[in-house]
């Protein structure tokens, strides 16, 4: 019994890493062709939804990294950040201490780089935690998936941080 399940507990555990990696190529490809554009896209939403708490630990520094990357050849792009699934919760004001670098990175991202990022309203209120749970810097917004097909219907181009 042990022989057969240490081959598909290794199979399932590979192929969330090659997910990963497939999703970072995704975006890293999408990064590379907007790049190479002559003129700016109207503007860029960063949709990231995981099914894990802590994931903005890592997918908010690769979207900084892409955000830098794209406002160096595009100085005056306008960009926004739309976070909806679990790792929405790490941004809560009760999170802050635990959490010190995504708060961190958000008010730089928010304040100084002029890149909203929106939480959503919708699936915080299902979990149980209000608006007023998270900090000014934090836009909530009613649903984050209509936040981002409002952005889509402004032009913006969508890049998914999985």
């Amino acid at each position: 019994m042990q022989k057969k399940i240490i081959p598909i507990i290794f199979f399932i555990f590979s192929s969330l890493f090659f997910a990963q990696i497939v999703h970072a190529t995704d975006a890293n490809e999408q990064i590379k062709k907007i790049l190479l554009l002559e003129e700016a896209p109207s503007g860029i939403i960063f949709e990231i939804v995981t099914g894990e708490s802590n994931s903005l630990e890592w997918a908010l520094p690769e979207t900084q990294d892409y955000i830098k990357e794209l406002r160096t050849r595009f100085p005056k792009l306008d960009i926004a950040i739309v976070t909806h699934g679990n790792e929405q919760f790490a941004l809560q004001k009760t999170k802050q201490e635990k959490y010190k670098k995504i708060h961190s990175l958000t008010q730089q991202l928010t304040q100084k780089d002029n890149v909203p990022l929106h939480v959503c309203g919708t699936y915080a209120g299902w979990k149980g935690v209000s608006e007023e749970a998270f900090p000014d810097y934090v836009d909530v917004a009613a649903a984050g998936p209509a936040t981002i097909n409002d952005y889509i219907a402004l032009g913006y181009t969508l890049i998914k941080i999985e």
